[in-house]
This record gives structure tokens, C-alpha cells and sequence, in this order.
């Protein structure tokens, strides 16, 4: 019985080394395939702003604040919920006597370090950013700079922090000086992952599925537009660049730039926190990443990902996935109205 058994046991291990030797593929990731790619920094700084940590505390506050949306109803909060990774989770959000807006709202988290901001990267950075939902009529719907202005003197303890974040200024709020101090605020929201454990020499931090995913990830050709510290971020794509995408209603850049070329044309978004993010696109007409993931092959790449593709994709993806900074983004006590306060809007 024993010799006999041993029989059986010899190619049942030979075939136990061979599936060793397959899983094991699947635990490297080509040393060239990383150059591409760096770990998120602790801060998304900039020489233009560099924050200090009172500008961040106001900005904290402002991000927070409905007060400076007309029916005291909106805030930055709103659309991009820091506790939700910086999103609605809706394919577009509403703002102002509930008018929905007619592009999906992008994650806050990681994007100061973008090239631009907005799908179409009308607004050179979160700076400039800021400024644009406070008077836009759809979202915050704040009538003029002037009425933010009035808004903030109107609040004595905003008056106070304002000297503090920007000392030296003889008349310190001001319109730009709040989106300054809200950019300063976002520089800091960032996510690490195990991603960035891994590309910074963890190789326990991704798992052998993991790292087989982002091999069919680089191998698909995914990394072409989706890669640096943010995966993505970092370029302009038109989507629908290999096969005509089918629904071509939004001009994408080419309303910013008004070239030809531009149309259709969107910033690459960020993989970062993806599979908590959707729904997907500038529209948010996919509500699933299963689906992002076949189309962005299909219509960006060319190819027909198969169901174990598109899974494998999804699996990297969880290593993506980073911490929210909790007591970084935690809700301050905001300062309080007083009878100069302009009231909200209601008719």
C-alpha cells in the first residue's frame, strides 16, 4: 500500500510544483513596468500657495461652510463629501433650488497635484478653482465676489482668522484670499494606499491577485494615460479615441480652448479611490467599473477585454483604494452669523 501510494504521490507533486511555479508568475511585476509610476506625496504643495496652518484652518472651515452658497444650502462639502472620498456618488450633483448640474462632480481627493482642474481644465488649479462654484448660478449661486466678501466681514471670527492666514495684508478678506485658503486646504487631501506602500519597497503589500491585475492593467495598454503618483491626472485624452464614443452632446475642452481638436476631449481622471467613486465619465453615465473598465478597452484601447480581464483590472484597483484622513477633514466648529449676516435666499 505504501508503494503504491507513493506512485500516486509522485506526479501529484510535480503537479503541486507546476501550480507553485504558475502562482508565483503572478506574485512578480516587471521592475521596467514601475518606472512610471510614484507613491502619492504627503502634501500636494505649491510655490504659487504655499500653505501655512492657519490658511488650512480657514480653508477647512470654508470648505465646510453653506454660508456662502445663496440659500445657505451648498457648500464644497455637498458635492464632494469628504467622508465618501470626495464624491455624491450620483452622475451628476444638484446645487441651488436643486438644479442638477450637467457634468459628474470629480473626487476633491488627490487632485491638487493634477495639471488642472474641472473635466475640461478651465481652472489652472484648486485656487482657481474655488472660486467657480461659489458664483456659479446652478451650484452655489452667490450673486457676486462682492456678496462673498460682505458674507465673510459680516462674520467677526472670519475677519479674525483671516488676518491670521494672510498677516501683512491691510484688508485681508477678500474673494481670492478664500479660495486661496480653501486650495490650501485641499493640498492636503491626500490618500495613500498599499499601492504606495508596494511602489516604496512593500512587496507583501499588494497580493499575488493584485499584482497580476495591474500586469493585465500595464499589459492592456491601460498605463498609456493612467500613471505617475495620481494614475491619471496628468494629460487631456479624447475619449473615444480609437472607436467614435456615442454620445459626443458635451464638447469636452474644446469649449474652454474653442479648437477643433479639443472636442471630445477631457482630462484623464484619477484611478486613485476608483472603486468608491462612481458612477464613471465626465457624464456619470456608467454606473459600474466593470463597465468603465470594458469600455475604456474597447473604445480608448481597442480591445475586447474578457470577463477575466476586466475582473483582474478591478482587483488591482482595491489596492488604489487609500485612507481617508479622518482627523484632517473632520467638521470644525464654524464661527457664528451676526445680524449683518446676509440672509439666504428664498424666493
Amino acid at each position: 500500500m505504501k508503494r503504491a501510494n507513493l506512485k500516486f504521490l509522485v506526479p501529484l507533486l510535480a503537479l503541486s510544483a507546476a501550480a507553485v511555479a504558475i502562482i508565483g508568475a503572478d506574485l512578480t511585476i516587471p521592475h521596467d513596468r514601475l518606472a512610471g509610476f510614484q507613491p502619492l506625496p504627503l502634501v500636494m504643495s505649491s510655490s504659487a500657495n504655499p500653505a501655512t496652518v492657519t490658511q488650512v484652518n480657514l480653508g477647512r472651515m470654508l470648505y465646510y461652510d453653506t454660508r456662502l452658497s445663496a440659500d445657505h444650502k451648498v457648500s464644497c462639502n455637498t458635492c464632494h463629501l469628504l467622508e465618501h472620498y470626495g464624491t455624491e456618488n450620483s452622475p451628476v450633483s444638484t446645487g441651488f433650488r436643486g438644479q442638477a448640474g450637467n457634468r459628474n462632480s470629480p473626487t476633491v481627493y488627490n487632485a491638487a497635484g493634477q495639471l488642472a482642474q474641472f473635466w475640461d481644465g478651465r481652472a489652472a488649479d484648486v485656487e482657481a478653482q474655488a472660486k467657480g462654484p461659489v458664483t456659479n448660478p446652478v451650484e452655489m449661486a452667490m450673486s457676486s465676489p462682492e456678496r462673498v466678501v460682505a458674507t465673510l466681514n459680516s462674520i467677526p471670527g472670519y475677519v479674525t482668522m483671516f488676518h491670521e492666514a494672510f498677516p501683512g495684508e491691510t484688508d485681508p478678506v477678500t474673494f481670492d484670499n478664500m479660495a486661496a485658503a480653501i486650495g490650501a486646504f485641499e493640498r492636503g487631501l491626500v490618500t495613500p494606499s498599499r499601492w504606495d506602500r508596494f511602489l516604496e519597497g512593500d512587496q507583501s503589500a499588494l497580493t499575488a491577485p493584485e499584482k497580476k491585475g495591474f500586469n493585465t492593467f500595464y499589459e492592456a495598454g491601460c498605463a498609456a494615460c493612467h500613471s505617475g503618483a495620481y494614475l491619471g491626472g496628468s494629460q487631456y485624452q479624447r475619449l473615444g479615441l480609437v472607436k467614435a464614443w456615442p454620445d459626443t452632446h458635451d464638447p469636452g475642452r474644446f469649449s474652454v480652448t474653442h479648437n477643433e481638436a479639443d472636442r471630445n476631449v477631457f482630462k484623464v481622471p484619477t484611478l486613485r479611490n476608483i472603486d468608491r467613486t462612481g458612477p464613471y465619465y465626465h457624464d456619470g453615465s456608467i454606473a459600474t467599473l466593470d463597465e468603465a473598465i470594458a469600455k475604456m478597452g474597447e473604445y480608448q484601447l481597442g480591445r475586447q477585454l474578457n470577463s477575466t480581464e476586466v475582473a483582474s483590472i478591478k482587483t488591482y484597483f482595491k489596492a488604489l483604494t487609500g485612507r481617508i484622513p479622518t482627523d484632517y477633514i473632520r467638521k470644525p466648529k464654524l464661527p457664528p452669523s451676526t445680524a449683518a449676516t446676509p440672509k439666504p435666499v428664498t424666493d
